[in-house]
């Protein structure tokens, strides 16, 4: 009897088969996804109920409704396959345009800001899910140009592409949304390989355009943005010289998230965010109310689930089948990070106040979709990438 010895076959007569049941979903990004809603929910309800005294459990109640909404569009979104959406450039991109435009004609006015239009249920915030709708179709422009991604001219219309609507985002005014756009086309551009000195050229513009913005045109009476506009973008600089105005807003959420030492202040009838100092704490402020309700280890079981997020979406565009997904990943990591950063850098005072929201956690029914419809691209890449390793025998994890 002869011993056992294994045959070794090529992939042409035996192919490979991948080990394991195929999962329909990350379930990493799921898991960071669903925690960050839970957070978000759990800390809304700590925070909100004295904000309606006749509804206190108004803030919390809606966000579970949004991030149901959203859930579901995700799951469907990552059932559809993410390079169908190539076809349909121009009309995504005018659908971008429109939306911001029918903002601008016909949305409703708040705290001196013309951002959404009021639907039955939530207000639409056409600058919020513009991001999502902006990121496919810059990523379409650059793969309809991918042999001329080092040319001049595929730089500029990407720069203008993206221009376009940030300005007219930036005009409602939303400064945050627009500075997203930007930092949107710029990553795409570094992921696509646009030559360094193109990029280097774009980061000394802009720059340029800051100082002319806050520095030279106003010495000269030309005021390009708003004057509190302006005081938001400078006051974390000098947070002492005007606290009760400008710097108000930061020390009171510093304020509120110190006095959170380890593991938080979980009272609904005392704090800086239960007595109501820190304005915004549901939307642009939510930090604040996670670093005073559940201190030290709340923050940062926050922050470990968006380094979740993030980590694999870098994987999943690093795992795409095509550079169309990669792009798309590149664009939404772009967002994701560009928004935590922002968002948590001005809760304690080391960026301005420019009205990005906390992904997620901030409360709001655009803002919640459009973070879930990004994930749902997320997911259909990761899904689409799987099956094409698996035809080579190889399932990337």
């Amino acid at each position: 009897m002869r011993p056992f010895s294994p045959i070794h076959a090529t992939d042409e007569e035996v192919p490979v088969a991948p080990r394991g049941p195929r999962l329909p979903l990350d379930p990493l990004l799921t898991l960071a996804v669903v925690g960050l809603g839970i957070c978000s929910v759990v800390t809304l309800r700590a925070s909100t109920r004295n904000l309606i005294p006749a509804s206190p459990g108004y803030y919390y109640t809606r966000q579970v409704v949004y991030l149901a909404i959203g859930l579901v569009l995700m799951l469907v979104l990552s059932r559809i396959d993410y390079s169908h959406l190539r076809r349909f450039k121009a009309f995504i991109y005018g659908a971008l345009l429109l939306s911001i435009l029918a903002v601008l004609g016909a949305g409703h006015s708040s705290n001196g800001a013309q951002r959404a239009i009021s639907l039955p249920f939530f207000s639409f915030q056409a600058s919020e899910i513009g991001k999502v709708l902006l990121i496919v179709s810059l990523a379409a422009l650059l793969v309809e140009r991918a042999r001329r991604l080092h040319e001049r001219d595929t730089t500029v219309r990407v720069i203008l592409a993206a221009l376009i609507p940030a300005m007219f985002v930036i005009a409602q005014p939303d400064l945050g949304s627009g500075m997203v756009y930007m930092v949107i086309a710029y990553m795409l551009l570094v992921i696509a390989g646009t030559s360094w000195r193109q990029l280097a050229a774009l980061a000394a513009l802009v720059a340029v355009a800051l100082a002319f913005v806050l520095v030279a045109a106003p010495a000269v009476g030309v005021n390009v943005l708003k004057p509190y506009q302006v005081e938001r973008l400078t006051a974390f600089l000098h947070p002492t010289s005007n606290p009760q105005k400008q710097g108000y807003q930061q020390q009171e959420s510093k304020i509120a998230i110190g006095s959170g030492e380890k593991t938080g202040v979980r009272s609904s009838s005392g704090g800086q965010i239960a007595d109501g100092y820190v304005p915004e704490s549901n939307t642009d402020f939510i930090f604040a109310a996670v670093g005073e309700q559940y201190g030290f280890v709340g923050a940062s079981i926050v922050l470990l689930l968006f380094g979740l997020l993030l980590s694999r979406t870098l994987r999943i565009l690093v795992m795409s089948k095509d550079l169309f997904g990669s792009l798309i990943a590149a664009g939404v990591a772009a967002m994701l990070m560009f928004q935590v950063f922002v968002n948590v850098g001005m809760t304690i005072g080391i960026m301005p106040i420019t009205g990005v929201t906390l992904p997620l956690m901030s409360y709001g029914g655009s803002s919640v979709i459009t973070i879930l419809l990004a994930v749902g691209l997320l997911q259909s890449i990761y899904v689409q990438g799987r099956t094409a390793a698996a035809t080579k025998g190889r399932v990337p994890r």
